[in-house]
C-alpha cells in the first residue's frame, strides 16, 4: 500500500495542568490513503474537534507527531506550515462558509486569487458540473439551498487540489436527504479522483459509504471498521 497522505501517530492533547488538566486525546493513531473516504464518529465533547484542528496543523500537540505527506508538521515554521496548509489541505465546515457577496464562480476565484495565479476555468467548469452547480454557478449563496452551498463548499475544498479533505460535521444544517446527497458526493470524490477525504460527524446514520470508520470517545481513539 501506498504512504498515508496524512498520519496521526501516537497523539495526546492536554489542556490545564494539575487537577485541572483535561486529556482530550489520549495516545490517538490515525492514518488515511489516497482514495479513501473516512469517518470520525463520537458523542459531543469526545475530542473530534481537537482531533480535526490538530490534523490540520492549526494547534499543536502535546505529544506524537503529525505526518502529512511524509512531513512533520511540528517541524515545519508558522509560516510554512499556513503554506503547506493551504495547498495540501481542503476545509468544508459545518456551515458552509461562503463569502455572501461573491457568486459562486467568485468564491473560486478568490482562491485563485491567494494563490496569486490567474482563474482556472476550465477546473472551475468541471468541478461545478460534477457536484450539479453549473446552473448556480453566477448566483449569490443567499440565493442557493442548503445543500447546494453545502456542494459549493465542497467544490471550493476540492479546487486547490489538496492531497486531503478535513470536514467538519458538514451536514450539520441540513436535513436527512440533502445529508445523504453531500456524504455520497464526498465519497464519489474520494473513490473517483483518488482524495483523502475525512469527515467528522456524530451522526452514525452517514457512514455506510465510509471505507474506514474511528470513533472517540473521551479522547480515546479506535478503529470500528
Amino acid at each position: 500500500m501506498t504512504t498515508p497522505v496524512l498520519a496521526l501517530k501516537q497523539i495526546t492533547k492536554q489542556f490545564g495542568q494539575g487537577h485541572t488538566a483535561v486529556q482530550a486525546l489520549k495516545q490517538a493513531d490515525f492514518e488515511i490513503y489516497p482514495g479513501q473516504f473516512v469517518a470520525i464518529i463520537g458523542p459531543s465533547g469526545s475530542g473530534k474537534s481537537t482531533f480535526l484542528t490538530i490534523a490540520a496543523g492549526l494547534q499543536t500537540p502535546t505529544s506524537g507527531q503529525v505526518l502529512l505527506n511524509g512531513t512533520e508538521l511540528d517541524s515545519q515554521s508558522e509560516k510554512s506550515r499556513l503554506a503547506f496548509r493551504f495547498n495540501e489541505i481542503g476545509f468544508i465546515l459545518q456551515s458552509s462558509n461562503l463569502i455572501p457577496f461573491l457568486t459562486v464562480t467568485e468564491q473560486l476565484k478568490l482562491v485563485d486569487k491567494l494563490a496569486h495565479r490567474s482563474f482556472q476555468k476550465e477546473r472551475a467548469t468541471t468541478l461545478l458540473s460534477q457536484l450539479a452547480l453549473t446552473e448556480v454557478a453566477t448566483s449569490y449563496p443567499n440565493e442557493l439551498s442548503g445543500g447546494e452551498r453545502q456542494r459549493v463548499a465542497i467544490v471550493r475544498a476540492l479546487y486547490n487540489d489538496p492531497s486531503v479533505i478535513l470536514a467538519d460535521e458538514p451536514t450539520a444544517s441540513l436535513d436527512t436527504p440533502r445529508s445523504i446527497d453531500v456524504v455520497k458526493r464526498l465519497a464519489d470524490e474520494a473513490h473517483q479522483h483518488q482524495k483523502a477525504i475525512v469527515m467528522v460527524t456524530h451522526d452514525q446514520r452517514l457512514i455506510g459509504d465510509c471505507d474506514v470508520v474511528y470513533q472517540i470517545e473521551d479522547g480515546i481513539m479506535t478503529r470500528q471498521k
